[in-house]
């Protein structure tokens, strides 16, 4: 947890910063990413710690981005920043009941969609 609280500290005091127009764009979605890949991963955590800024990891999400990127691509671009080599896993699930109460869905959890069989 040592390393969570030193990389948090970190991407905070570093998102302040202006990242340029995508990276502004972008910044806060992808800090909170990365805040939650640490919470999973002391060594990811330590990674964020001792890699390069913030900044120069958003400039490395939003180079060549165009008109614009995924949500998945920019916390990969991101991820890959720190620690090369590592990769992300996304699941999403819907659950068509849970607008009608909060009782789980006798049937199981609904429907389970990894959308990185979606990337190219």
């Amino acid at each position: 947890m040592i390393w969570f609280d030193q990389a948090s500290k970190r991407l905070e005091a570093e998102c302040k910063a202006d990242m340029g127009r995508h990276g502004n764009i972008m910044k806060n979605a992808v800090k909170a990413a990365l805040l939650d890949f640490c919470r999973q991963d002391d060594e990811f955590a330590q990674a964020v710690v001792q890699g390069g800024t913030f900044k120069a990891c958003m400039e490395a999400v939003a180079k060549n981005v165009g008109s614009g990127i995924s949500d998945l691509e920019a916390y990969k671009r991101a991820v890959s920043f720190y620690f090369p080599g590592a990769g992300i896993c996304m699941t999403m699930k819907i659950d068509l009941c849970d607008s009608v109460n909060d009782a789980p869905h006798p049937d199981g959890p609904g429907i389970v969609l990894d959308l990185s069989d979606y990337m190219t």
